[in-house]
């Protein structure tokens, strides 16, 4: 990991979030690795690996669930946390990060659709 930089790094298996909290935030992946999970019966079932650039817990900001995952560090990771206020404001200055998270949000639902039809066959 490079000196000098925002974010915070979490450890190989450290808990970044846990499902069944609240959720205030959402964070990026700036480098590194992490694994997203959700608890099924006495297990864990791995839902997505996601490396630097990718975005977890976006849906914090926009409705006041609890987490539906746990995310956990593979490795070192370097994560930056961003509250609501935060990033209401870079959206301000830049309306195409909104625009990119949409995109996101998207591609995970549709990932999820493909995946329960498979389920249901």
């Amino acid at each position: 990991m490079s000196g000098g930089e925002l974010g915070t790094v979490y450890h190989d298996g450290e808990t970044i979030v846990r499902q069944g909290e609240p959720g205030t935030c959402m964070y990026v992946v700036q480098e590194g690795q992490v694994e997203v999970s959700v608890t099924k019966g006495d297990g864990e079932v791995r839902l997505a690996l996601l490396g630097a650039g990718d975005v977890f817990g976006e849906m914090a900001l926009f409705s006041k669930d609890a987490r539906s995952a746990t995310v956990r560090a593979l490795r070192d990771a370097r994560v930056l946390r961003v509250d609501k206020q935060t990033f209401l404001r870079r959206v301000h200055e830049d309306p195409s990060l909104a625009f990119r998270l949409l995109q996101k949000m998207a591609e995970r639902i549709r990932a999820l659709d493909q995946r329960l039809v498979r389920g249901a066959d």
